[in-house]
C-alpha cells in the first residue's frame, strides 16, 4: 500500500455581496433554506399570553390562557410553567438555557389542562427589558392523551 495523501481542506470562498455568488449556488442555497424553513409562522398571534419571572413562575396570565388550561388566574399566579407542562415532552432545563442564551425562542409546547387533556401550542417567547419572559401562544391541537379525572 502506498502512502496516503495528506488531507487538504477545501478552499473557502468568501462573497462580500449577494450578486457575486454564482446563480447555481444561490438557487441551491435558496432551495435548502425553503426546505429547512418551519411549516408554521415564526410570529405567533397573541391568542394566549403569559409572563413568567426568572424562576419560571407565572406572574401574569391572560383570561384566554386561564380558559385554555382550565385554571383560574389565582391558581396560575406563582405556579411554575413546568407544573402545567406534559411530563416527559418538554426538556425544560435545556430549552430554558438556550432561551436565556438567545433571548428569544419559538416552537411547540405541550401543556396539560386541569382535567389531564394534553394541549399542543405554538409559541413565541422573549426576554423583556425588565428580565421577565413574555410569550404568545396559539392552539395547535388538544384532546389527545386525556386521562380520566
Amino acid at each position: 500500500m502506498g502512502k496516503k495523501a495528506p488531507y487538504n481542506p477545501p478552499k473557502l470562498i468568501k462573497y462580500d455581496r449577494q450578486d457575486e455568488i454564482p446563480s447555481e449556488l444561490r438557487s441551491a442555497v435558496e432551495a435548502l433554506r425553503n426546505k429547512a424553513e418551519p411549516q408554521f409562522p415564526l410570529h405567533v398571534a397573541p391568542d394566549y399570553t403569559t409572563v413568567v419571572d426568572i424562576e419560571h413562575r407565572y406572574i401574569q396570565v391572560s383570561d384566554s390562557f386561564c380558559r385554555l388550561v382550565g385554571y383560574g388566574r389565582e391558581d396560575l399566579i406563582g405556579k411554575k410553567y413546568d407544573d402545567i407542562s406534559a411530563p416527559g415532552t418538554n426538556d425544560i432545563p435545556a430549552v430554558f438555557s438556550l432561551f436565556m442564551r438567545d433571548g428569544y425562542m419559538h416552537g411547540l409546547w405541550m401543556l396539560v389542562h386541569r382535567t389531564g387533556t394534553r394541549i399542543l401550542v405554538r409559541y413565541d417567547a422573549w426576554i423583556r427589558s425588565d428580565s421577565k419572559i413574555e410569550s404568545n401562544m396559539e392552539l395547535v391541537a388538544a384532546g389527545y392523551g386525556a386521562q380520566a379525572s
